[in-house]
């Protein structure tokens, strides 16, 4: 077995659970929070810094670079792993949400999608054979299958649309995938709908080897809404596998996804507000250009390790930021991943100690302050 997970400890009081994930490139231990990598590099970092911060597994994403190398030139580099130097394990998404956030320049039917190219305008189409055949190129270890996401707002008509096609296109690209050295994600849809997502993991667990993942979430709807969506769907989670919500990265969202069974989180938020000055801690956000900082010299969050915390004050990082210099937001975004990073163990440690549903209550309390 190339891939396998470990459950290690399930917390008594609330049912999270600490497991590893085992992969060609090496061991993931959950909950994580994977740093996303859009076109092959987590924007500003180096892989060394990455590995120094405490990540296991970073992600790419198969519509970027479908564009920009293209998957047949990342392929004869050897790969993602050797064309980005990285020897973790690594997650491609399939492009299904870079598609659907093209609303106004695609058309999607039962074939699959035509787009333009957000780079130059060029027309393009995706099949669910398509997206293996580029991510299998790319070389990532888990890889996600095609499927349809619908915005937060969508009838209850169109979702189930949006489901079953998503599910058509499950059986094609599980029929396309043969490399068994990359581990295929379904993807369970079903919008904001309670029968809708518990049709849609019933219909989706078939397809699960050695991981299932939660989409079209995080895409505009309330908490208590996403979080109800998972309450639905725990009850149907196998043990034997990690469960990946996808696009999730805020510290509220991740406390509140493990205390309902996720394994795995991604988003490119931290390092998006970080290069627009904001700083994650465990008290909420806090957005550094402001002017209350200015003679502030204590680091961005006490007690943090961060390479930029134990060098800087937030009144240095101020200045950077707002006189636009890059080091501004690369010691952000060192910052708000390691504060992820941190924040995992935190969690990890908690439910070592059976405690995980006090923690989440603490958390809550001192983070909306």
């Amino acid at each position: 077995m190339k891939f396998s997970y470990e459950v290690k400890k399930v917390c008594k009081q609330t049912g999270a659970r600490i497991g590893v994930y085992h992969t060609p490139h090496g061991d993931v231990e959950t909950p994580v929070f994977m740093p996303v990598g859009t076109k092959a590099t987590v924007k500003a970092l180096s892989p060394h810094e990455l590995k120094e911060m405490g990540s296991q597994i970073i992600l790419s994403n198969t519509y970027h670079l479908y564009l920009r190398p293209g998957h047949d030139l990342v392929k004869k580099a050897g790969g993602l792993h050797k064309f980005m130097a990285w020897d973790r394990p690594i997650l491609t998404d399939s492009g299904g949400f870079q598609v659907f956030s093209l609303s106004g320049i695609r058309h999607v039917d039962d074939n699959g999608v035509e787009f333009q190219s957000c780079i130059d305008g060029s027309r393009h189409f995706f099949t669910p054979e398509r997206a293996m055949e580029i991510e299998e190129a790319l070389g990532a270890d888990i890889i996600m299958a095609f499927d349809e996401c619908t915005a937060a707002d969508t009838d209850k008509k169109n979702s189930e649309i949006a489901m079953n096609r998503t599910l058509k296109w499950l059986d094609r690209c599980k029929n396309y995938h043969k490399n068994d050295t990359q581990m295929l994600f379904p993807i369970v849809q079903g919008n904001m709908y309670a029968d809708l997502r518990e049709e849609s993991i019933k219909r989706t667990l078939p397809y699960a080897e050695c991981g299932i993942a939660i989409g079209g979430l995080s895409v505009g709807e309330a908490a208590e809404t996403m979080y109800s969506m998972l309450d639905v769907l725990r009850p149907y989670y196998p043990d034997n596998m990690p469960r990946y919500l996808m696009g999730v990265g805020s510290a509220d969202y991740i406390v509140n996804g493990v205390l309902r069974g996720i394994d795995m989180f991604d988003c490119v938020l931290p390092t998006r507000i970080a290069r627009n000055g904001t700083a994650m801690t465990m008290n909420g956000d806090i957005t550094i250009r402001n002017a209350t900082y200015k003679e502030d010299f204590s680091p961005v969050e006490e007690g943090c390790d961060c390479y930029c915390c134990r060098n800087f004050s937030r009144a240095y990082v101020r200045h950077l930021i707002n006189t636009g210099e890059i080091l501004g937001g690369r010691l952000l975004s060192i910052h708000n991943i390691r504060f992820l990073h941190r924040l995992t163990d935190r969690i990890k440690d908690a439910i070592y100690q059976d405690r995980y549903g006090d923690f989440v209550q603490d958390f809550m309390k001192n983070y909306h302050k």
